[in-house]
This record gives C-alpha cells, structure tokens and sequence, in this order.
C-alpha cells in the first residue's frame, strides 16, 4: 500500500448521502471516549472552557490519527475516577483504535489543548499539550511510543494555557513556541453570583490578564523563554485562539491571538533589532483588528488565517460571543509605510447576521467541496450552561455552522450539512483532516463535557484533487509558511500552510489542492519559507491521490 496514496477500496465506493457531511457514530469509528469537564456548583471558568482535539499522523503511515483532550486533577477538580486523554490510531477502514496507555500520552493534569509539531526535525509529529497549571510536551520516539520531556525543554508554563501554536519566528529551520496565557485564575474568586444568589459561568472580566508566553527553540531539545526579549510579554491579554501567518508579506512570521474582554494582539515580526534579538510589535489597533468598528473589546476565541478572496494577502476569522458579531477581516495589503490593515467585510459578505446569536469556537478555512474555493466551518457553544433560564435567543448548546464560498459572498449552507447540523452541541475544539484519504477534507469537533463528533465528507466526491505533504529540509520540517500556487486551466489558486488556528486545536498537515470538474493540474510551484526560501515547480502531476514534496529535491514523492 502506498503510504500517500489513495486507498484502493476508496475508489469504488459511492457517496450514498445526500447531505455535505455524515456523522460517523462511534459504533461505526470505535471511539468511544468521552470528555469531562468536572462542573461543579462552584463554575469555575476552565470547566466550561475545554477542550481540543487534534487530527495527526504520529505513526506516520499515511493515515490520520486522532488526539482528544480531556481534564483532570486540579486544584479546583478531584475527579472521582481517573481521566484521560486519548490517542486513537486510524486502522484504514473507517475505525479507530485506542492505544493511549501504549503510547504514553494520557496527560495528567487539567487539559485544555494540544498543538502538533515536529520541533527536532527528525520526521515524527511531537504532541504540546496545554492544562491548566503545567502542560506537556510529548517526544515522539517514532516506535509508537511518545516520552514526557516538558522539564528537558522548559516549557512547562506555570499558568493557564490555551491555544498554543508551532512556527519559525527568527528563519532557523526550526519550530518554535508560542503559548496562548488566558487570565489570573484564582479558584477561591470563582465568578461570584448573580442578583438572584445564582452562580454561572461568567464573562471573565474579573480576572486579571496575563502575557503569553514565546519559546525558541535552541536545536537540543531545549528552549528559551523569549517572551521578554520579544516584546511578546509586554503586552496583558485574555488569549484563547492563535494563528501564525506572514500577515505583510516580509517573509517574518507574524501572530494574531484573539483576546477576551480585551483587544486582540496582532504581532508583528520586526526581526531582529540592531542584529539582536527578534522583535514583534503590537499593531492590533492601528490594524483595524484590536476591537469592534465601535471600539469595543470583544470575547474574541477561535481565529484563522487564509487567503479567503484569492488576492494574495492572508486574511483573518474571529469568533466572538453572541451579538457581538463575529469578524471577516481582509487584509488590504501593505501601505506605503509598510503596515498592514484590515477591513471587518463579515456582514457584506453574509457572516455577521448569521452568526450574530452564536458563540464561537473551533473554525478553520477549508474548501469542503474541492472547487478551488474556501470555505468555512464553525463550532459554537455559549459558556454558561444557565443561559437558556435567562435569554429567549441564545442557548448554551448551538449548532455547527458551514459557510460557502460563492462569488463574493458566503451562503450558509448548514441546512444542507446533515443531520449533524441540525443538533446542538456545546463545542468547543475544532480540528480538520482528511481521516479516510479520499481527497475530501472531515471535520472533528470535541464538545464540552461530552463525545467527540467525527463528521466524514461527502460534499466532494466526484471532484478532482491533488493532496500534498510537504517536508521542510533547509525551512522548518512541517513547512510553516510554505506556499503552494496552482493551476488547472482556467483556475489558479494559492493555499498558504499556517500555524495553528482554531481553537485549541491542531489540524492535517497535508494540503488539498481542488480543482473540482477539471481532470488535470498545469503545475505547482511550492514557495518555501525562510530559510530555504526557494521556489520549485512540478508539472506531469497526478491528480486524485497524495503526494509527498521534501524540499530541494525536486520531484514528488
């Protein structure tokens, strides 16, 4: 079998759904965990808050495996049994298999996320989870077996974190850190109670904001806190959801964290200062994305980046809390005095009114029925489980939400997902990947306090594909950053591999280029990050399958 080919059996099986998407029952995966928040009387905020999942391949077969966090024992949870998290392993049948204890990759503490990253460059996926308290960092081993080196590398963080996400800020080849830090949680404050006595989960005003957190990594299996040196921890914020793209084309890796309660942070790489240290800038406000268009700090939580509009400038996604309005930046290129703006397009462009009552978390840009467009799927879920007492629009379990892309604007086409989208689920993590390899991209949802939702694409069957796994030699191993450019007659388009995004979440490293009805790809040049930075072209393409791409040498794979 080939490890980055389509399946044979794939091939002849015809899609018999009618919707976009298929939920896959866990009778039919065989994941049969559940997530547990430990709500108490008390509503402590990270209870509500959790948790994320992760799309992988860590035995690096070809074939997507999945990561689920779960919570655990904190100073404010003894859970009455012990909880884990889970690492299944996909069987290439459409079924999974638990090898956690195995694997070594329970967790053990309060977990709250997980980012993918292979920070030593030797091929193998590495797994940072973020908790409340102290996260982890697993070492892959590449026999199936993954190793606790958190006190190694240093990157322990004492506080509570969130979303977290691996990129090369200073063009090293290699992966870096950076760490979203939510608020000073004290579990004796808790969120206090309401006129009438009764506690919810709040709006975390109360709680004191905190900088987060920017590792470098020394090529040892060690790293540097470099949130000082950086600027990064100049800045006080309330991070949950963190993106990392080259927002004004530089060829620096830049950072949007979206804030609670308070201005989102756009960091910009500056590089390094007077030949020293590298040095990001706070440019949110003057961006046009630290706050509302009426100047309010918003619940901002899951975020994207993607070239939504196909004109060569990364563009941003920000979901916020209900009537808030979630945001569809555009990025309106670079000014004559190199900064970079945004204008917020989500009502013209058909997201503002349908999501105005919804909270969102989990969200990623994809182009769900391979036409060559992206698109949008959004995982939603209020924080208090109260709500439905005391509003008559919102409810604290909301549907998933699917946009397409069509012309200019985007419809709504959740009606037409499946019966997944007409439930309501508290979700929260949002991760996407392809778990069947026939070229059409799934979705994996983790919802508080409950089961995960695997949802299998059915929407692009019958359209053409090209999948790429790119490698990074002289740039980082996992290509953050890379370019791909594409044509297929009369459609060319670029797919840019980010860093991170969501919420909590990590997602397929593998690119889907669709071309919908065409049946042949021109070519693609693939623009590599720094420090390779070169630019091969490959033609005589297949189509329909994947195909690996290492860097330097240029053929497929």
């Amino acid at each position: 079998m080939l490890p980055f080919g389509r399946h044979p059996l794939l091939n002849a099986i015809a899609p018999d759904s009618a919707y976009l998407f298929e939920e896959v029952p866990s009778s039919r995966s065989g994941i049969t965990w559940m997530h547990t928040a430990g709500k108490s009387p008390m509503k402590h905020l990270p209870e509500t808050s959790g948790a994320g999942c992760a799309f992988l391949d860590y035995d690096n077969d070809g074939w997507m495996d999945i990561y689920l966090v779960n919570s655990g024992k904190a100073d404010f949870y003894t859970p009455a049994k012990p909880l884990h998290n889970a690492l299944y392993r996909n069987n290439r049948d459409g079924t999974f298999t638990d090898i956690t204890e195995k694997a070594g990759m329970g967790g053990g503490g309060y977990g709250m996320g997980v980012a993918v990253g292979d920070y030593n460059g030797d091929g193998f996926p590495d797994l940072y989870v973020t908790q409340f308290r102290r996260n982890i960092l697993y070492r892959n081993n590449g026999d199936g077996t993954f190793t606790d080196v958190t006190d190694k590398a240093g990157v322990a963080c004492a506080g509570w974190s969130s979303s977290a996400v691996w990129f090369d800020y200073d063009n090293d080849g290699r992966l870096d850190l950076f760490v979203c830090q939510f608020a000073e949680f004290d579990a004796s404050l808790g969120c206090g109670t309401d006129k009438d006595g009764v506690r919810h989960y709040c709006i975390p005003r109360i709680f004191k904001p905190r900088p987060s957190w920017l590792f470098h990594n020394n090529g040892d299996g060690t790293f540097t806190d470099v949130s000082k040196e950086s600027g990064i921890a100049e800045h006080m914020g309330k991070a949950w959801g963190v993106v990392a793209a080259d927002f004004n084309g530089d060829g620096l890796m830049d950072l949007f964290v979206a804030n609670d309660t308070v201005a989102n942070f756009l960091f910009m790489n500056r590089g390094p200062a007077n030949g020293g240290a590298f040095k990001f800038e706070e440019a949110g406000f003057t961006a046009g994305v630290a706050y509302s268009e009426d100047g309010r700090a918003r619940s901002g939580m899951g975020v994207d980046a993607a070239d939504f509009n196909n004109d060569g400038a990364m563009d941003l996604f920000v979901a916020n809390i209900d009537e808030e309005i979630f945001s569809l930046y555009s990025n309106n290129g670079v000014s004559k005095n190199g900064d970079v703006s945004f204008d917020d397009l989500a009502m013209p462009l058909g997201i503002g009114m349908a999501t105005r009552w919804m909270s969102g978390w989990g969200l990623k840009f994809f182009d769900y029925d391979n036409d060559g467009d992206l698109d949008l799927i959004l995982a939603n879920g209020f924080p208090d489980d109260l709500v439905d007492e005391i509003s008559s629009k919102v409810t604290y379990r909301e549907p998933l939400l699917l946009f397409h892309r069509e012309g200019k604007t985007f419809r709504d086409v959740s009606a037409e997902g499946g019966p997944a989208f007409a439930k309501n689920y508290a979700a929260r993590g949002l991760a996407i990947g392809d778990f069947n390899n026939d070229g059409a991209v799934d979705a994996l949802v983790s919802v508080n306090d409950g089961a995960p939702v695997l949802l299998k694409n059915t929407a692009a069957a019958g359209r053409h594909w090209l999948g790429v796994h790119l490698v990074g030699k002289k740039s980082n191993s996992d290509a953050v950053g890379a370019r791909i450019v594409y044509q297929a007659g009369d459609l060319k388009r670029s797919r840019t591999k980010v860093g991170g995004g969501s919420f909590l979440s990590s997602h397929d490293p593998r690119l889907v280029l669709g071309i919908g009805e065409r049946t042949r790809i021109d070519w693609i040049e693939v623009h590599w990050p720094l420090p390779g930075g070169g630019v091969e072209r490959f033609t005589d393409l297949p189509i329909d399958r994947y195909v690996r791409i290492i860097e330097g040498r240029g053929r497929l794979e």
